[in-house]
């Protein structure tokens, strides 16, 4: 286990967004696995306005040496003129669930 292993946080505008966002980074091995939140309420700063929105979330599990790809794919894929699209370490995790993301990213 050799990898950095890193959780990408990402919004959408809809489930369904969310929903091809998600199968299509699967599906390409760009992340092990996508957790769809199907709705969440968003509070930010648009235009020189505070908006509210209803999203979904989208928790991205994967390897930092896959996020440049990730990230292109998402941006793709997505709506949003500026999308959320972070990622975050993960410092810690069950050593065979870390083992599963390595081999669920490798080309089969």
């Amino acid at each position: 286990m050799g990898e950095e292993y890193c959780l990408g946080v990402i919004t959408a505008s809809s489930r369904e967004e969310a929903e091809r966002i998600a199968e299509a980074l699967v599906h390409e091995r760009l992340a092990a696995c996508v957790t769809i939140v199907p709705e969440v309420e968003s509070v930010y700063w648009w235009e020189g306005q505070v908006v509210r929105d209803r999203e979904a979330l989208l928790l991205v599990k994967t390897v930092r040496a896959k996020w440049p790809m990730l990230m292109a794919a998402v941006k793709e894929r997505h709506s949003y003129q500026v999308p959320e699209i972070i990622a975050l370490p993960i410092v810690e995790g069950s050593e065979a669930y870390l083992e599963w993301l390595e081999r669920s990213l490798r080309a089969s």
